[in-house]
């Protein structure tokens, strides 16, 4: 019984069978097992797809350059916005402008806005293949406004004309993009507000969009000056200049510098800067007259200025400055002081024509945000119209203004002078002559027939004046007679009167206000807007 026992011991067991259960759990768990390696590889994939997508394939095509320290010199041709068009279809081309504004659309395309001057146009820039990274494309959309860049890509004619941009034909498809410079501070205003419409008059305070006041501008004068309206002012203030000097050059006119700080005042001693000068005292010019004259009897025959002319009026009003620019010219006569106002009249038909002629393009971008009556004048045999003061006083008069109040036209009248004016005779532009002699300065040269009238005139621009004139006296003697009949003493001004004690031609000349042209030329209103930094009693800065 033993035996048999120990034998049926070590006999081997037979195998054991798994239970259903078990099965269904050994199935699930490698279910689980393939399910688990299947996400690790699709997440290795991804991981894979993520890194190659971090790889930037443009780096080289966008970013900072470095402060530009003259270390090289490519010669790379760079073109001008004004000079794009469809004919440049498919061209690559390299610019330096300003990002006057950008606008992204989703990650992938960015609007850009370039300005250079008075031109713009649109560029695009938009994620491609191994080209045009995410990245650089979210660079682009991050660069502030008014951030100057250099920009390359290819001009493409543009499916509808875009009236964002001054260059609407085309637009730019970007393929690099660096930053020049950037901006540290904060912009005071867009220089998109700054170059909105002024709003009419009886427009509602709360208009659309922001309104930049006036002081506002000329606190923050460099980003004012941006402005597409005030590249096209300036651009026609240097084109007045620069007309001024052309028709004088050609007619045999000396372009003269004379010295800004003199030992007496010139005009009247109310008006006049007094300065320190070593242990004494001096007077910033309030007009270069003294020196032209002197030119003039030095047989000079012709001479003209353009320089900085000083008056310490504490005037706030819309048309004077402390500070301006005069266009200054004197010559001899032959025969009479008409041949001096007939020149004048030459000088300003030629500004005015050359201005319409060669300048539309700047006049028209001013009207956008100045619109004006375009600027009139005569033409023809008849000629710029011309009054006598006392013509012009019959008009006021004929218009209801009291006779007793016409001594002298002032302002106020000098507008409803040229409304009369351009009602009458449909023109902007028209001369006075003959003004009483109490009315102009001491070396006016009185009339021959009435010595209580003047061999003088004034130029009007829209009702205002903008230049005054004369026959000056050429005679030493009755030049000192005029100066203490005015209160001067002629011995405070020898050097000036000796000028004609030695012999002087019969001479005149004018004086013209650049600055109060260009305001009434485009209608400004303001003649702070004509002037690139303006000085008046309230304001020396910037």
């Amino acid at each position: 019984m033993l035996c048999t026992s120990a034998a049926a011991e070590g006999a081997p067991e037979a195998p054991k069978v798994p239970s259903k259960n078990e099965l269904k759990k050994r199935a699930k768990e490698e279910e689980k097992a393939r399910k688990a390696a299947e996400k690790a590889a699709r997440q290795a994939e991804l991981e894979a797809q993520k890194a190659a997508a971090e790889v930037d394939y443009a780096k080289e095509f966008y970013g900072t350059l470095p402060l530009n320290q003259s270390q090289s010199r490519p010669r790379r041709e760079r073109v001008q916005i004004a000079s794009l068009n469809p004919n440049m279809d498919g061209q690559t081309v390299l610019l330096r402008a300003r990002v006057q504004t950008s606008r992204a659309q989703g990650s992938k395309m960015v609007f850009l806005n370039l300005r250079q001057r008075t031109d713009s146009v649109q560029a695009l820039l938009t994620v491609a293949p191994e080209k045009v990274s995410k990245q650089m494309a979210k660079w682009a959309a991050g660069l502030q406004i008014e951030s100057i860049v250099l920009a390359e890509g290819v001009v493409k004619k543009a499916p509808e004309f875009i009236k964002s941009a001054t260059v609407g034909d085309v637009e730019l498809h970007l393929t690099k993009l660096h930053l020049i410079s950037g901006l540290e501070t904060i912009l005071p205003f867009t220089v998109d507000d700054a170059n909105r419409p002024e709003p009419a008059e009886t427009e509602a305070e709360d208009v659309q969009f922001k309104r930049v006041l006036l002081d506002t501008r000329l606190n923050n004068r460099v980003v004012d000056l941006r402005t597409q309206t005030n590249q096209a002012v300036f651009r026609l203030q240097h084109a007045i200049g620069h007309l001024f000097r052309e028709y004088l050059d050609g007619k045999g006119f000396t372009e003269i510098h004379s010295p800004k700080l003199q030992g007496a005042a010139t005009e009247s001693g109310a008006s006049v800067f007094q300065v320190s000068y070593f242990k004494g005292k001096a007077f910033l010019a309030q007009s270069p007259q003294l020196a032209k004259q002197m030119a003039i009897a030095a047989d000079f025959e012709r001479v003209y200025e353009i320089g900085p002319v000083f008056r310490a009026e504490d005037s706030n009003t819309h048309r004077h400055m402390t500070e301006f620019i005069g266009l200054d010219l004197e010559m001899a006569i032959e025969e009479h002081y008409h041949e001096v106002m007939e020149l004048l009249d030459g000088l300003f038909l030629h500004m005015f024509r050359s201005l319409k002629e060669k300048y539309s393009k700047e006049i028209e971008t001013v009207r956008k945000q100045f619109p004006a009556d375009e600027f009139k004048w005569r033409e023809g045999p008849e000629g710029t119209l011309k009054l006598s003061f006392k013509e012009a006083v019959d008009l006021l008069v004929e218009d209801g203004v009291p006779r007793e109040d016409l001594d002298d036209i002032d302002t106020t009248n000098e507008k409803r002078l040229g409304r009369i004016v351009r009602a009458k005779y449909d023109t902007d532009y028209f001369i006075i002559d003959k003004f009483p002699m109490a009315l102009r300065p001491f070396y006016t040269m009185p009339d021959p027939e009435d010595p209580t009238l003047s061999n003088s005139y004034d130029f009007f621009m829209r009702g205002e004046e903008i230049l005054s004139g004369a026959q000056r006296i050429h005679d030493a003697k009755l030049l000192a007679e005029q100066m203490r009949g005015k209160g001067i003493d002629p011995a405070s001004m020898s050097s000036y009167l000796d000028a004609f004690k030695l012999g002087c031609p019969p001479h005149g000349g004018g004086g013209i206000g650049l600055e109060r042209v260009l305001m009434l030329f485009l209608k400004l209103n303001n003649i702070r807007r004509a002037s690139l930094f303006p000085r008046d009693p309230k304001r020396l800065e910037p």
